[in-house]
């Protein structure tokens, strides 16, 4: 038996942040970031439009980029205090899953934050309170998955928690809050969800329900991100849609190592982190190439070549043309080649070979590696980073 699990409601379309003033309930905490929410306006919508729905409402505000345990546990002790029965989360994927995270500690204080780091074993929520979600970037899809990514700043470690009691109940899809991403966060968040999409289409868990919502998100971010990125707001728009269907797709089908590799490098170096979206984009065609030694896996690549309409006459040519696509596209966005190009050379090579044994240790034990097609073994996830580091073709 499989399971597909998605918010009871997804609100979507200009202006449908209006639907918080429908919201029954008597306590809302808004969970927000560092305040682009706040400037642009839409904090001050929201906050009225709860309260227009009868709601005593109190903020969280300024969530890191990255948020960390710490944060978690302070969010969820204002809880605690306040009693909310409904947590809203607006931002970026960090306040979301940040919001998603405090809502486990709100309800259980006693649950430590090692019990939850196993995938599925998050006690029963919705106790206390409901959640809902409002995205203001085109990329993590976190207003529709069971995930949430928490940093471990004392241990430099990523760690996606999974469980389908953290799907938000409800989901506000609103592209005007898109509208205000800056260009480079733009190409970012859309190869992020370009590689949401790619790798549940080829996870051991697709299915006949993930498939089409995979398939349909990888056209759109195709067709509308280069747009998107030169600042068209219809295209913007259609992202922000695509991003969602991405999210629907491998919340139920799960990933791969694109995303194992991308937790376990963005907070590994010294110098600062490997921004998330922009690790996936550089990983991504370096992990199509391993995985398509796995000939199922390759022909789920050539499908979705011939679905974009690229042209091969075999599958090895369909799979070469899907990479070389993302590399163009990643060239268009401005994305570095690879890790040693990263800003400016943030990542020496001598830290990168110091810390690419754990690294590619923790990467292999990720929550997202078991679903990918091609298990890789020490030597291979060594030498995959390696590939990924210096930009060099992957050939085994």
């Amino acid at each position: 038996m499989a399971r597909f699990t998605l918010p009871r409601d997804i609100y979507h379309g200009s202006g449908s942040i209006e639907e918080l003033k429908n919201l029954k309930g008597k306590k809302a905490i808004v969970v927000v970031g560092g305040g682009s929410m706040k400037r642009f306006g839409f904090l001050d919508k929201i906050v009225a439009n709860l309260k227009e729905a009868g709601m005593e409402v109190k903020l969280f505000e300024n969530v890191e980029p990255d948020p960390s345990v710490e944060t978690v546990m302070k969010g969820a002790a204002v809880m605690r205090e306040f009693e909310p029965d409904w947590i809203v989360a607006l931002g970026g994927g960090s306040p979301i899953d940040a919001a998603k995270a405090m809502w486990v500690f709100y309800e259980y204080p006693e649950t430590s934050f090692e019990a939850i780091i196993q995938p599925f074993s998050f006690p029963e929520l919705r106790q206390k309170a409901k959640f809902l979600a409002i995205p203001s970037t085109s990329g993590t899809a976190t207003e529709v998955t069971a995930f949430s990514v928490i940093t471990d700043y004392a241990k430099g470690i990523k760690y996606p928690l999974a469980d389908f009691n953290i799907t938000p109940d409800v989901a506000i899809v609103d592209p005007d809050l898109a509208e205000t991403m800056p260009a480079k966060l733009t190409a970012h968040t859309g190869m992020d969800a370009l590689t949401h999409a790619v790798e549940a289409y080829v996870s051991t868990l697709n299915c006949c329900f993930t498939d089409p919502l995979a398939l349909k998100a990888i056209e759109m971010v195709f067709q509308y991100l280069d747009a998107s990125y030169k600042g068209d707001m219809k295209a913007r728009e259609q992202m922000h849609y695509a991003q969602c269907l991405a999210g629907m797709a491998f919340s139920n089908a799960l990933l791969g190592i694109v995303h194992s590799m991308a937790h376990k490098t963005g907070a590994a170096y010294k110098n600062g982190h490997i921004v998330h979206g922009c690790a996936n984009a550089m990983y991504l065609p370096q992990v199509i190439r391993f995985n398509a030694k796995n000939a199922v896996a390759a022909e789920r690549y050539a499908d979705i070549a011939k679905f974009i309409g690229l042209k091969g006459e075999t599958t090895a040519e369909l799979v070469q043309a899907l990479c070389d696509k993302i590399e163009e596209y990643n060239v268009a966005l401005s994305i570095p080649k690879c890790i040693k190009d990263y800003e400016n050379g943030m990542v020496p090579e001598d830290e990168f070979l110091e810390k690419l044994p754990q690294v590619a240790t923790l990467a292999i034990g990720d929550a997202c590696t078991g679903s990918n097609p091609r298990i890789p073994t020490q030597e291979e996830m060594e030498k995959l980073l390696k590939c990924c580091y210096y930009g060099t073709e992957v050939d085994f």
